[in-house]
């Protein structure tokens, strides 16, 4: 009787144990759950980029969220604001305006591409064409309206005040020769207005959901190795969170390059 009991006790206690065991390594039994990042990024190849690092991502634990948008200025205020972890859309000199004129704090954590800015016409087929006092549109935030002001002194068609660094607006303007008249518009706006003005300064991607292809239809393009890379951006508090940095490995990866070398035929250059 004592002997079975005993057998009984021992045999109960290492089920236990080992039920025990079970409950305390899920891991054992089902994956751990992803990490769920919220990223946003604007239309065109911003975003068919981030849905080519989604699977990437999600070898390494991560569960993209995208959130697609239309301008440059709500993404950074959703990520500001908590709505966002992270957003993937911008250059440096953008994001340092951003958070001086907006006292954002967010922080570039990883490089990404780089879309070589380009001036394009409906009307005239090469720059040589375009008459003097022509009207050329212009984003007209400080940062890529700065851009195009220093691309068309780049090719010698005005000069800018000495010392305007990367964010100098029309007023800056010392030389004009050609009579040039800027036309300050939204820069998603910028491929419409190809229809009233001679020319425009379109970003890439505005330009290539428009149809405009940046290495074939632009009659000037900015040289791809100045400091217009683009970034993954994160707020401060978050940048050595753990899920950063495989976030910027999924996007660095030698998949997602293969995707950009393929899809967008050297109009938008990996740059990490």
């Amino acid at each position: 009787m004592s002997d079975r009991f005993n057998f009984d006790r021992r045999t109960l206690l290492g089920a236990g144990t080992a039920t025990l065991a079970t409950l305390a390594a899920p891991g054992l039994v089902r994956a751990q759950a992803p990490t769920t990042i919220r990223i946003g990024g604007t239309g065109g190849p911003h975003s068919q980029i981030l849905e080519a690092v989604k699977p990437v991502a999600a070898r390494r634990g991560l569960d993209l969220k995208i959130t697609e948008f239309s301008d440059y200025i709500i993404p950074n205020a959703a990520l500001a604001a908590g709505e966002l972890d992270a957003n993937s859309y911008q250059h440096k000199p953008f994001l340092d305006q951003q958070n001086a004129d907006r006292k954002y704090d967010l922080v570039s954590v990883g490089l990404t591409v780089n879309f070589p800015l380009g001036v394009y016409s409906k009307k005239y087929k090469t720059w040589a064409e375009v008459p003097d006092g022509a009207q050329i549109a212009i984003p007209n935030d400080p940062t890529n309206g700065g851009r195009t002001l220093l691309l068309f002194q780049d090719k010698g068609l005005i000069k800018l005040k000495p010392g305007v660094g990367y964010s100098p607006t029309v007023v800056d303007i010392i030389e004009n020769t050609r009579k040039f008249r800027f036309l300050e518009i939204e820069a998603a706006q910028t491929p419409r207005s190809l229809d009233d003005v001679a020319a425009a300064a379109v970003n890439t991607n505005f330009a290539i959901p428009a149809g405009l292809n940046p290495t074939r239809d632009a009659l000037l393009r900015e040289d791809p190795k100045g400091p217009y890379v683009n970034l993954i951006a994160v707020r401060a508090i978050d940048k050595d969170k753990p899920w950063v940095k495989p976030l910027v490995e999924s996007y660095q990866s030698a998949e997602v390059k293969a995707f950009i070398d393929k899809t967008f035929q050297g109009s938008v250059i990996a740059s990490w």
